[in-house]
């Protein structure tokens, strides 16, 4: 179930966003950001690991940074968590209404989008188990589906395909293409939001992020080369009226089989099991952080409550999927994954400056697992999203404004609020 989590958290980054990082930097451009960016996520998620097996809370990175550097951090380090885990949703919702309505352009994208909303929230305030065993269920069809569309056009991939326009903004369009190269593995991170509701978490959380991440970087190296390969990277970033799609993979299909052709339509009815599998992962991991953040005072105290009868965080769920409805609307499916990465990489600048730090202040804490090769490792991935982190403001520089006006505010209302209190 958590190799199903961690890869069905992440597996709709497969199935859009990423494509949209070819309009900034090419197919070469986007390649060597994915590149550093697979270093990232690798070196990360076995850093993290070791965080998550020491302090197996729901709260995840914020438990880590709180106990390491101190409360303020720890607001910042759970508010960009929150952030991640709020915005990445919406961007979702909408890719789920863009699949949905090839089959039903009569229904309005945006009413799947919020019809899904209300049935996945709904599915995580049921229960845990049966929303991981969904989530497990789904998820091997998405990876089934991935490798039945790289076995069909890989055949038609051609050097020539992935040369042309391959580097047309240079290096600045490596750095641009950085959130949607991040997008192919963002929130893979969630899988210790559930560490308290997992069994032998010390050995299980390791095994699930090590299986996922193995499953992930095959799939994103697949995913790329057989989309962008079939007739260049321009055909699978621009509909035929010439603005941006949310549905790569139709896209470079179509070049292969017509739309009426059994194999088009069967990749659109699992590519939405796919990004079913990251829509309802996501919202489960990000209602354990909110409902963490309101346990510990970070939050009102009605976020940290669970319903009598599921035993589920429905507050901080419902909260979640009103901000997130309201991200929906406005549209903008690029902006909103911006924010979201920004979050990310917030938290995993932190996290990795909390293992350092505990490794220091704590050495006698109980580490079932060590991040190999210490401290090269969590050195290498903190030096990777602090770039990142920097690229991102310099070419989103409103977006990045935006972003710290939310982490801002959100900080002085814990700081200077009155009203919430603070409890280890």
């Amino acid at each position: 179930m958590l190799w199903g989590l961690g890869v069905g958290y992440v597996i709709s980054g497969m199935y859009f966003g990423w494509n949209l990082g070819l309009e900034k930097g090419g197919t070469l451009g986007l390649a060597i950001s994915t590149f550093f960016i697979i270093i990232l996520y690798v070196t990360f998620t076995f850093s993290y690991s070791e965080l998550a097996c020491a302090i197996p809370k729901a709260g995840g990175a914020f438990d880590y940074a709180t106990r390491a550097l101190g409360k303020d951090l720890g607001f910042i380090t759970g508010m960009a968590q929150n952030i991640e885990f709020i915005f990445a949703p919406p961007a979702i919702a909408f890719a789920i209404g863009a699949y949905f309505n090839l089959f039903f352009p009569q229904i309005p994208i945006i009413a799947i989008a919020i019809f899904a909303y209300m049935l996945f929230t709904g599915l995580n305030i049921y229960g845990v188990r049966a929303a991981a065993m969904f989530e497990l269920v789904i998820t091997i069809l998405a990876v089934g589906e991935l490798l039945l569309f790289s076995g069909i056009t890989l055949p038609h991939v051609s050097w020539q395909n992935l040369e042309r326009n391959a580097f047309p903004n240079g290096w600045e369009g490596v750095f641009a293409s950085i959130p949607f190269a991040i997008w192919f593995f963002l929130a893979i991170e969630g899988v210790a939001n559930v560490a308290e509701e997992t069994v032998n978490p010390q050995r299980t959380i390791l095994r699930g992020f090590g299986s996922a991440i193995v499953t992930l970087v095959i799939l994103c190296v697949l995913t790329f080369v057989s989309s962008a390969g079939v007739a260049g990277w321009e055909a699978i970033v621009y509909k035929s009226d010439g603005s941006p799609s949310d549905s790569p993979l139709p896209l470079a299909l179509a070049h292969i089989v017509n739309t009426g052709h059994w194999l088009y339509h069967l990749l659109i009815t699992i590519g939405l099991f796919g990004l079913i599998a990251s829509f309802h992962g996501i919202i489960l991991a990000a209602g354990r952080s909110s409902f963490e953040f309101g346990r510990v005072g970070f939050a009102p105290a009605a976020l940290g409550k669970v319903h009598a009868r599921f035993q589920t965080p429905a507050n901080a769920l419902l909260i979640n999927m009103v901000i997130g409805i309201i991200a929906l609307l406005t549209g903008k499916t690029a902006e909103i994954i911006t924010i979201s990465v920004f979050g990310a990489l917030t938290l995993y600048i932190i996290s990795m400056v909390a293992l350092l730090r505990l490794r220091k202040k704590e050495p006698g804490l109980e580490r079932p697992f060590k991040v190999p090769l210490f401290p090269a490792f969590p050195i290498i991935a903190l030096v990777i999203a602090i770039i990142s982190f920097v690229a991102m403001v310099v070419y989103n520089f409103n977006l990045a404004i935006l972003y710290f006006l939310l982490l801002g505010g959100g900080y002085l209302i814990f700081k200077w609020g009155g009203s919430l209190k603070f409890e280890v």
